[in-house]
């Protein structure tokens, strides 16, 4: 079973406050732009590969900045199905007013092959109560399985697609709004096949690759698959993995969306709630076998 990580001395570079044993750092002290020092940027993707999730309070980023601070990290990229914010290239806007509220885990996008690597996201209106996000760090899910479900785990594929019961998700939306949001979200349609069990570019690690896009488990029934989608699921969403974090208008958030999955907490009924997202390129999964993720059909 996976021990709580001990908190060693963190960069020079940077003043790092876990905010939980597993996963999540607050950063104090930089304020985020275009113009940061290399030492600080690269210091940042340091901490984003061992804590998962980093935290910045009190940033002063406008949409620009935020696109531009994000090309120092990695390269921005549109979300491929819904339009982005007017008068920027990038920007994801979820405003609750118009029903983009996604409370259930996920990992941003699985349902393309090269999925984003990371997120950015920058709290602009937040309710006075309510509103938070939670994170969960898959690789230690991984480690936390039992011998035998790890072995199951590491030879088993899913099919993820956007193509989901919007309904189902979301059974206390209005339907009018729903169903608008789902003919953007599907207006088309992937499906992609992808390692239960991805392998992280960078450091290495094994997690665990499921969510809410997971459509089926590959050669298995809709029923089978239900029930091992639950089991392996519910080692990623244990609060021992996983962080909350208590959104200030102006905090940014910066995670690791290849070894995550996060839930928006939908718990503040008609406050407003509005948040921008920045997604960066991702590569495509590789299987502890050595297989790539591979797209099976888009229409």
């Amino acid at each position: 079973m996976t021990q709580a990580v001990a908190v060693s001395t963190p960069p020079a570079e940077l003043d790092l406050f876990p905010v939980a044993g597993r996963i999540g750092a607050e950063v104090r002290g930089v304020q985020l732009s275009a113009n940061l020092d290399e030492a600080s940027v690269a210091a940042i993707e340091r901490a984003l590969l061992r804590h998962k999730v980093l935290f910045f309070r009190d940033q002063a980023l406008d949409d620009a900045e935020q696109e531009a601070f994000a090309k120092r990290i990695g390269e921005p990229v549109a979300h491929p199905t819904v339009p982005v914010r007017d008068g920027s290239r990038y920007l994801l806007e979820l405003d609750s007013a118009h029903g983009t509220r996604a409370n259930t885990w996920h990992t941003d996008v699985t349902f393309v092959d090269a999925y984003p690597k990371a997120s950015i996201l920058r709290a602009v209106v937040v309710p006075a109560a309510g509103g938070d996000t939670v994170w969960a760090n898959t690789s230690a899910a991984y480690e936390d399985l039992p011998e035998a479900l790890r072995a199951l785990a590491d030879t088993l594929w899913a099919v993820h697609s956007n193509d989901f019961d919007y309904a189902a998700k979301r059974p206390d939306a209005d339907p009018v709004r729903l169903e608008q949001y789902r003919k953007v979200f599907a207006s088309t349609v992937y499906e992609t096949e992808h390692p239960l069990v991805r392998v992280h570019p960078e450091s290495g690690e094994r997690s665990l690759l499921l969510g809410h896009f997971v459509k089926r488990i590959k050669g298995l029934s809709q029923s089978d698959s239900q029930r091992l989608f639950e089991v392996f699921q519910g080692y990623v969403t244990r609060l021992e993995n996983t962080v909350r974090w208590r959104w200030r208008a102006g905090d940014v958030a910066i995670w690791d969306n290849r070894a995550t999955q996060h839930y928006a907490v939908n718990d503040y009924g008609d406050q407003p709630r509005v948040v921008r997202r920045v997604t960066l390129a991702g590569d495509v999964p590789v299987s502890i076998s050595g297989q790539r993720s591979r797209t099976i059909s888009k229409s």
